[in-house]
């Protein structure tokens, strides 16, 4: 298949994940599926998706366990970012979570790179600014200002899953490395469901658990096996620039199927979180 038409289908993948839990845990007084039964169902599904992927590639085959393996902190991770990325759903338009969860992988990794003794170019910081800066006009207090318990419940779903890649750099299969970080993950389910039936009552509708598989096996499991494949040929910078992507299909995707409209906030610091992690990103490459 050719790489851009596999890079395409990776980002809608992606994308598909904000639309399918936004459709499953948002809308309306009764939604089709509780958040934490939704986080369950997409984890365990996306364990068996790819441990049926790596079972069938033969992936990791003659190397050392060691080096195959996740670990339970990085699954931890992976627990945290579904289960707050789920939550924040409740409240959040499509666009608006996708973009607010991108922003905080991105800044996670860079805040990183910092504290690792990384020095920006000037370019570099003008970028890391416009962003910034966006970002914050995003979430302040204003009309058209999302949710501000979803929204911080969605930057923790972003730090997270910037901690899980972090942890995930330089991994020798990072395809089997991911299907054993979500077997670990669902370890994490059972005290979540023990918490949650003490809290709140638990609903699933069929549609709610078909929307959940669908995210967990499909975009989840099925959209990293592809991203692997894809990230190796185009490698590290140009992936993250193509990621840039995904908070805008997100947001048509919530236009055409949930019926929600863009606001000129949303508009605008799109282009301008968007565009300043592109130029940042695009410095950093020069400069190395």
């Amino acid at each position: 298949m050719p790489l851009f038409l596999l890079t395409c289908l990776t980002m809608i993948a992606f994308a598909a994940n904000s639309v399918l839990g936004r459709m499953a845990t948002g809308p309306g007084e009764m939604p089709l599926i509780d958040p934490a039964s939704y986080s369950a169902v997409r984890l365990i599904s996306g364990a068996v998706m790819l441990a049926l992927l790596v079972a069938v590639t033969g992936s990791g085959a003659g190397r050392s366990p060691r080096l195959q393996s996740g670990s339970w902190s990085s699954a931890f991770a992976l627990f945290a970012y579904a289960v707050a990325f789920s939550y924040a759903y409740v409240a959040l338009d499509t666009g608006i979570g996708a973009l607010i969860l991108f922003a905080s992988v991105q800044a996670t990794m860079i805040g990183w790179s910092l504290k690792e003794g990384d020095r920006p170019s000037p370019l570099e910081w003008l970028g890391l600014i416009v962003a910034f800066g966006a970002f914050i006009w995003l979430v302040s207090p204003g009309l058209s200002a999302p949710d501000p318990m979803a929204a911080a419940m969605m930057a923790v779903s972003g730090i997270a899953w910037g901690a899980y890649s972090l942890r995930g750099r330089g991994l020798p299969d990072p395809l089997k490395a991911t299907a054993d970080n979500f077997m670990r993950s669902a370890a994490f389910v059972i005290p979540l469901g023990g918490v949650v039936m003490i809290a709140q009552p638990v609903h699933a509708s069929f549609n709610g658990l078909m929307l959940a598989i669908a995210s967990g096996a499909v975009t989840s499991g099925l959209g990293y096996a592809l991203w692997y494949r894809v990230l190796r040929k185009i490698g590290a910078t140009q992936g993250a620039i193509v990621q840039l992507t995904v908070p805008v299909i997100a947001a048509v995707g919530g236009t055409l199927f949930l019926a929600e409209g863009w606001t000129l906030r949303l508009a605008v610091s799109s282009l301008l979180i968007l565009g300043g992690v592109a130029l940042a990103t695009i410095a950093k490459q020069r400069r190395v």
